[in-house]
């Protein structure tokens, strides 16, 4: 027998040969020494299916045709009715079809074994085995090895048989064994549907003695490796052979009942059972999805017409919309829509939250439409090359078939696969578990764990938020609250008049009411606001939507030549790189005051509003610092803002400040950035660093995060990067210089805050890296918060595990030196000392 072996398993997706060496002669060894004839010539004729198929290529339904003719001729209605002269026929018929390919069946047993190798070799890179391990994002493995044993045989008879079982139910969890096998069979008999196997409780009548030691061996391996076994079994003349073992795959519903049942059981710590459970399990309980029936249904694999990014996972089904207004109004008349765009923008983040699902043609993971879709649970598909999105005539079309959709046409969209199906597929609403907030339990139980805290715009991002079990917000995006749509006319009439104080008392009046709400919500934890970052002309409308109307309500008159005018003199070739976050602070520093008065003046309220009760906890974060002198100059303002409030209001408003390390050049000189003084009091101006890893990604690798998708993943399928950048922390660049200024921060203020409020703080592997640096906490959006508190805990497990495999490495080092160092005594006559 040739098989795979594999670092990492890939159930299914490797190639197998079984009863490699028989041949016209070996085969009347076979039936001589085994007194058994048709268990010789059924193996001879496996044999030559087998290693025409997986070794040479020849289409498995070319030896399925002869197998049912001969059936047919033997008026055979199974293959167990086949007799020794059918079987040699059988036999003679699988060479006739070698000889029709042109193909030659080695009777040299080496020659067959030494091709078998190279084919097991050669199913590392089939198509299936490809798109296995890029679904489940298995890289930077240099193959697999191959595996020879000496063959048992299932097929010698009534008393002999094979099988799979797993030792819980794989989809619920259920502790009952579920499996199935075939009396008289091999173990591809199991899987290939030729006969309907039995469920594996039926064992237990026809093979009794071998079923009482099957249910002992997989109980002694479920305790040793204390997880659910995925077994495979040969019964021969009625002794049992254990074929493998390994961890069994499983749903997200079974993951969180066997974690929880194997630690009830006594066969796990929690520390172990953390481990038994997968983020991407957790994900299946957060987000609606299509059931495995429905991925596996005609309607769904032939109704696949486009794929993109799996910018935000679930799965939503909906009339095609084209324009925010259109899902607003469809949604509000019970419509289940899926809002379609180029790309979206701030603008369109009231047809994003009506919308089922979000579909664009470009951006990237961390794009806007990914980030705002994952931060509210939905669904989208972004980046999809295969479409074209006209926004202008409501169509998506194919660009393979040409294939047009028009507004009001119903798709579906998988987040999880980035796939746009043209079919209605049923959605699954998963439901969840109390247990599953027991194994979150036991996540931030943890020493040393670090924190999850969330990003949070809004009094229900922050309810979410809350529930979900985020220990405060790490982030509040200040400009997320100008886009409504009372709101944006009155932002839009300030930055093209700033001298209008009226405008500005109207944006610090609507943001004072969402500040409380925030604080309302995480009452007794920080909510870090970070102040506006985005450039200016991010909320301005696009010179397509200027008219006079507009140009009325924004200051102009119905002077549309000066307005656009206006809107061109703000245009910035790299709006990225220009006036935005401290910058704009900077100039325009009473905006910065209105945010700071808006802030501490909402706090206040709270505290007057609920006196002995609330507990606000404000953090302002100052964003895009790059230099000194800039996070001095904005915390100075807002230290002498926050002491005027404290003194108009009589109240000590407790708040914090920091800075938002996004700007490679604030990460090289953290030391100094956290060493600042108040030169008035002596106290320090800077308290925390909450790096901001989307920023920092693109300015330290040079990359666009929202033009990324046109070579990232050709990156990623040549092996020249491991992961993307924008969802997994890059250590070795953007990581190192997260290390540098950590250790930089602390070395100047050893109570220092450190965190990470990118998309990266919901990244399990990202977790798992700054865990090793130590820091606070992470933040990330609402629906990622059970995700990232289970990655967590696991890190800190991971990281205590490895400390102590070290720490028993020295210790073995150096009873290792302490014995050699006796025998050189002992050889040399010294006396022996025992220690």
């Amino acid at each position: 027998m040739s098989s795979c072996l594999l670092v990492v398993s890939m159930p299914g997706m490797m190639d197998t040969v079984l009863n490699i060496g028989l041949n016209d002669t070996s085969v009347k060894g076979l039936a001589k020494a085994t007194g058994n004839e048709r268990f010789a010539w059924d193996s001879y004729r496996r044999l030559l299916d087998m290693f025409g198929e997986v070794v040479l290529g020849i289409p498995h339904e070319d030896f399925e045709q002869r197998f049912d003719k001969v059936k047919a001729d033997a008026s055979a209605g199974d293959d167990l009715d086949l007799g020794v002269p059918e079987l040699k026929t059988l036999c003679n018929e699988y060479k006739a079809v070698y000889e029709i390919e042109g193909k030659h069946f080695p009777m040299d047993p080496y020659e067959q074994l030494r091709a078998c190798v190279k084919a097991v070799f050669g199913s590392w890179m089939t198509p299936r085995a490809v798109k296995y391990r890029e679904i489940n994002n298995i890289r930077n493995l240099l193959g697999t090895a191959t595996n020879i044993q000496t063959m048992v045989f299932g097929n010698m008879g009534d008393d002999s048989g094979t099988g799979v079982a797993f030792s819980r139910n794989p989809s619920t969890g259920e502790n009952i064994m579920y499996g199935e096998y075939l009396i008289n069979a091999q173990g591809e008999d199991v899987v290939a549907g030729i006969r309907t196997p039995l469920p594996i409780l039926r064992m237990e009548e026809e093979l009794p003695e071998a079923y009482a030691k099957f249910l002992e061996n997989v109980d002694k391996l479920e305790h040793y490796f204390k997880d659910m076994q995925d077994v495979e079994f040969t019964v021969e003349k009625g002794k049992l052979w254990m074929l493998q073992c390994r961890n069994g795959k499983r749903t997200g519903v079974a993951a969180i009942r066997i974690a929880t049942e194997l630690v009830v059981e006594g066969i796990c710590t929690t520390s172990e059972a953390l481990l038994r459970v997968e983020p991407t399990h957790v994900e299946q309980l957060l987000h609606p999805t299509f059931s495995p029936e429905a991925l596996k249904s005609e309607m769904y694999t032939k109704g696949v017409v486009a794929k993109g990014l799996p910018g935000s996972p679930g799965a939503a089904v909906g009339k095609l919309v084209f324009s925010p207004k259109q899902a607003e109004e469809m949604k509000n008349e019970g419509e289940s829509v899926i809002l379609a765009r180029e790309v979206t923008s701030p603008e369109d983040v009231g047809g994003m939250w009506a919308a089922s699902g979000i579909l664009t043609a470009r951006g990237g993971m961390t794009s806007h439409a990914a980030v705002v879709a994952r931060g509210w649970g939905k669904p989208c598909v972004c980046g999809c090359s295969d479409i074209i999105v006209s926004e202008v005539n409501e169509t998506v079309t194919i660009k393979k078939t040409s294939e047009v959709f028009a507004a009001g046409d119903i798709i579906s969209i998988n987040g999880a696969t980035g796939e746009v199906i043209k079919n209605p597929i049923e959605v699954k609403t998963p439901s969840l578990t109390s247990d599953l907030g027991l194994i979150l339990e036991w996540a931030d139980k943890e020493e040393g764990a670090m924190k999850v805290l969330a990003n949070a715009d809004s009094g229900p991002d922050a309810t979410q938020a809350a529930d979900n079990g985020a220990k405060g917000i790490g982030l509040a995006r200040t400009e997320h609250m100008f886009f409504s749509p009372e709101r944006l006319p009155v932002v839009r009439r300030w930055i093209f008049h700033t001298e209008c104080l009226d405008d500005l008392d109207s944006i610090k009046h609507f943001q004072r009411s969402d500040f409380k709400e925030l604080f309302a919500a995480m009452n007794g934890k920080p909510v870090t606001v970070r102040l506006l970052d985005p450039p200016l002309h991010e909320f301005l409308p696009r010179p397509e939507q200027v008219h006079e109307k507009v140009a009325q309500e924004l200051g102009f008159g119905k002077d549309v030549k000066r307005m656009l005018a206006r809107i061109n003199s703000m245009h910035e070739e790299n709006p990225m790189l220009g006036l935005r976050g401290c910058r704009l602070g900077i100039v325009k520093p009473e905006f910065t005051k209105m945010q700071v008065e808006a802030i501490l003046s909402a706090a206040a309220d709270f505290m007057e509003e609920a006196p002995g009760t609330a507990d606000p906890r404000p953090r302002i974060m100052i964003p895009l610092v790059g230099s000194i002198a800039e996070y001095k100059n904005q915390a100075l303002i807002i230290k002498r803002e926050a002491e005027r409030i404290r003194k108009e209001r009589g109240i000590a408003i407790p708040f914090e400040m920091g800075t938002m390390i996004e700007v490679p050049r604030a990460a090289l000189v953290s030391d100094q950035i956290a060493a600042l003084m108040d030169d008035k009091d002596g106290m320090p101006l800077c308290t925390f660093f909450s790096y901001g890893t989307n920023d920092l990604t693109q300015m330290t690798m040079g990359i666009s995060r929202d033009d990324s998708n046109g070579f990232i993943p050709r990156y990623l399928d040549m092996g020249i990067f491991e992961d993307d950048p924008f969802q997994t922390i890059d250590e070795e660049g953007v990581g190192y210089l997260v290390k540098h200024s950590a250790m930089l921060g602390r070395s100047a203020n050893l109570v220092m805050s450190l965190s990470v409020c990118g998309e990266h703080g919901g990244d399990p592997k990202s977790i798992e890296f700054f865990d090793k640096l130590d820091l606070d906490y992470v933040s990330c959006s609402p629906f990622r918060v059970p995700v990232a508190r289970l990655a967590a805990g696991q890190a800190r497990v991971k990281r205590r595990m490895a400390n102590a495999k070290e720490e028993e490495k020295d210790r073995a080092i150096a009873a290792n030196q302490v014995e050699q160092k006796r025998q050189v005594n002992f050889l040399q006559g010294n006396p022996v000392v025992v220690q």
